[in-house]
């Protein structure tokens, strides 16, 4: 059965599929990967607002970010890192075309990151067994 996206969404990102998505992968993933992913949803974040003239200064952006956090509960997955928590508030506050656009970056980011991961793990597994089998020579 295909899940149906509604405005009636449990949660503010189940509203757009692609950020649903990339949020519940996002939340799956290990905490190294989502402080990477948050730190660069912030880069990207701000970038955007600027461009769009939403806000002039950084400052402002993290202005208005505190504002939220200040008044927001925490007992989401994101609220237990501040960064993560920060980089979503900050998505949350976009326009929704900007954070539609935002989240197709976000599921490439998160995707990208997760590979990357498993590489170096199997990697890691690679170099132990090299270990190993030199030990034995």
């Amino acid at each position: 059965m295909k899940e149906e996206f509604t405005t009636k969404s449990r949660r503010w990102y189940d509203q757009d599929p692609v950020l649903s998505s990339a949020m519940e992968t996002l939340e799956e993933s290990g905490d190294d990967t989502q402080i990477k992913i948050a730190l660069n949803l912030i880069k990207i974040i701000t970038e955007h607002n600027i461009e769009d003239s939403k806000y002039e200064e950084v400052s402002d952006i993290i202005n208005a970010t505190e504002v939220d956090l200040a008044t927001q509960k925490r007992n989401r997955w994101y609220d237990l890192d501040e960064t993560v928590r920060t980089a979503i508030s900050m998505l949350q506050n976009c326009p929704e075309e900007t954070r539609h656009a935002i989240a197709v970056e976000m599921a490439k980011m998160v995707v990208d990151e997760i590979k990357k991961n498993e590489e170096e793990d199997e990697e890691d597994e690679l170099d132990e067994v090299e270990k190993r089998l030199d030990a034995h020579e």
